[in-house]
């Protein structure tokens, strides 16, 4: 396990690298980090921060610092080194998120959200705060609804509902190459399942919360030889311990 310890010279030669501009951080951080900064063509990761025992919120739905300070700090680094950050429509109702950077130094990504059946209505926070751009994914089986200052792509389901396959080029398309995939669970296991994620981190918090939703809601499988074993770099944020998987080599490749 190495332990992540990053300066704030290493740090901006990340977002640097980001940039296209020439720089050569090193050390455990550059070794997690530049996997996202350094990505030129597509690239999707996935994070889910989690208790010590798989749950991500509450039965009643409280999520509230189920990660610690240095399990958020990461998440808001993996915000400033992508282009634009995914959520599913439940994620948006029940937790009503910024996706923004705020802990620390770095731009804000495009923010993405996935709503198949028209949930959305216009007053969710995300669309009036001023923050990075909107853009929803909507079936072509909905609806026009009223987005304030969105830019709303419609694509064609199947009897799974949308590819993230679609998703995913929708966005590169427009520039968008980088892409974190944040929540919920079961959006994440949707781009897992698919073999659309490169690579998943997994934080954990030495939280016991005993019951709640799980991290991860991927199918079942019947018996353990199925079940995935990626190769995984772990690293000691401080608070919280990350697990960094490849899931890289599935369909695509």
């Amino acid at each position: 396990m190495r332990s992540v310890e990053l300066s704030e010279t290493a740090w901006r030669q990340l977002l640097a690298m980001r940039d296209g501009e020439p720089a050569s951080p090193d050390g455990p951080a550059a070794s997690l980090y530049g996997k996202i900064a350094g990505a030129r063509g597509r690239f999707v990761v996935a994070q889910v921060g989690q208790s010590l025992d798989g749950r991500i919120a509450t039965p009643s739905g409280d999520a509230m610092n189920v990660s610690g300070p240095d399990g958020l700090a990461h998440l808001h680094r993996c915000r400033a080194l992508v282009d634009a950050v995914i959520v599913g429509v439940t994620t948006v109702k029940a937790d009503n998120p910024r996706l923004s950077v705020r802990l620390v130094e770095g731009p804000s990504p495009v923010r993405v959200v996935i709503d198949c059946h028209g949930a959305l209505d216009g007053s969710e926070g995300l669309f009036h705060d001023g923050g990075a751009s909107v853009i929803v994914i909507a079936s072509t089986h909905t609806t026009e609804q009223a987005l304030p200052g969105a830019e709303v792509i419609r694509l064609s389901p199947s009897a799974d509902g949308i590819a993230t396959s679609d998703i995913v080029k929708a966005l590169t398309c427009r520039g968008l190459n980088r892409i974190l995939v944040e929540g919920g669970s079961r959006t994440i296991a949707r781009f897992i399942e698919e073999d659309e994620v490169d690579r998943l981190h997994v934080a954990i918090s030495p939280l016991i919360i005993g019951a709640g939703p799980a991290g991860l809601n991927l199918s079942p499988v019947s018996r353990l030889v199925e079940a995935r074993r990626p190769s995984a770099d772990i690293y000691s944020l401080g608070s919280d311990i990350l697990f960094d998987c490849a899931l890289s080599g599935g369909k695509r490749q």
